[in-house]
């Protein structure tokens, strides 16, 4: 029995020398970040190659000291609930959620691992957070809330004989719906007329935009996911038509609409890449990290639109 304790007391010895010399290696911990992004568009595409690049500044390399896993739900939200129990059976150390959907699939699914929402509108509203100053649990990040009054301020500008306005966007999308809203309540207060233009799936955007044709002046777009992914067709038609397109963000306005006032999404991933460090690097908890919100605001304007509508939108205007 003598040797027999013996040889274990030895083994234990070993592993505990062992075990040791791994942590003495300096060998860093290997985090595991998995992105569920809803659908590529150039917004949320933005937002995701920012949340890499600061990371990546701030020395969090994939293939190096972190893993990426990312997953496109290709637009769809039962992908978003497929991808989101497969990052957390994985057990990552952090999911980050690009877009309202994706973000609302992961917070569903689980209230332990530490989530970040990134291109969300209104946590709150969306009800991922108890509030956008206190969260409260696992769900935090930024916000691309954008300036929907002074986006409509921006149509008054440009188009100043505008009188009826067609708001287009998604019933289905939270975050489309908050902001149609804040945009309908300064289209009041300048005396636009407006109609509601929503679609239910992308199939129906050709169709919903021609319906404008000759009830509209101008079309307003917010930074709706559906909206960005087909402006393309949603360019097509109204340019064709001679109808002014004031949208929500750069990539919409590089897709042929014709201008708007808003957010930088790289930055806006890049900021949440900061609340990612703050998580992974010195522990914070998301509970205790208010929603953030980028407070530059950029003019873009698409000079071929400019030109095919034959209008000329001045590069000083706010």
């Amino acid at each position: 029995m003598k040797k027999i304790a013996a040889a274990v007391t030895a083994f234990l010895a070993a592993a505990v020398i062992f075990a040791g010399g791994s942590k003495d290696s300096g060998k860093p911990k290997v985090f595991k970040i998995g992105i569920v992004q809803l659908v590529e568009h150039p917004a949320l595409d933005g937002a995701y190659k920012g949340f890499v690049d600061g990371l990546a500044e701030a020395g969090f390399v994939d293939g190096q000291n972190i893993k990426i896993d990312y997953q496109n739900a290709q637009g769809e939200q039962v992908n978003c609930v497929t991808i989101a129990q497969k990052l957390i059976n994985d057990r990552d150390d952090l999911i980050l959620a690009i877009a309202t959907p994706a973000a609302q699939a992961v917070a569903n699914l689980t209230k332990d691992i530490p989530v970040l929402v990134t291109a969300v509108t209104d946590p709150e509203s969306a009800k991922l957070v108890k509030t956008n100053k206190a969260p409260g649990g696992n769900v935090s990040g930024t916000s691309d809330l954008t300036p929907c009054a002074a986006q409509i301020d921006l149509l008054k500008k440009i188009v100043p004989d505008a009188k009826t306005v067609g708001i287009l966007y998604c019933s289905s999308e939270q975050n489309s719906i908050f902001q149609s809203k804040l945009a309908k309540a300064e289209c009041d207060k300048l005396g636009l007329k407006y109609i509601d233009a929503t679609v239910s799936s992308s199939n129906e955007i050709q169709q919903v935009t021609q319906s404008l044709v000759g009830k509209v002046d101008a079309i307003y777009a917010p930074t709706d996911n559906m909206i960005a992914a087909g402006m393309a067709t949603v360019a097509q038609v109204a340019n064709d038509n001679g109808i002014p397109t004031i949208v929500g963000e750069d990539g919409m306005v590089q897709s042929g609409g014709l201008a708007t006032y808003g957010i930088n999404y790289y930055e806006l991933g890049k900021q949440t890449a900061v609340m990612a460090v703050d998580i992974l690097k010195n522990g914070k908890k998301p509970a205790d990290m208010p929603i953030q919100y980028l407070s530059k605001c950029d003019l873009s304007v698409n000079p071929d639109t400019e030109a095919k509508l034959g209008i000329t939108v001045p590069r000083d205007i706010k």
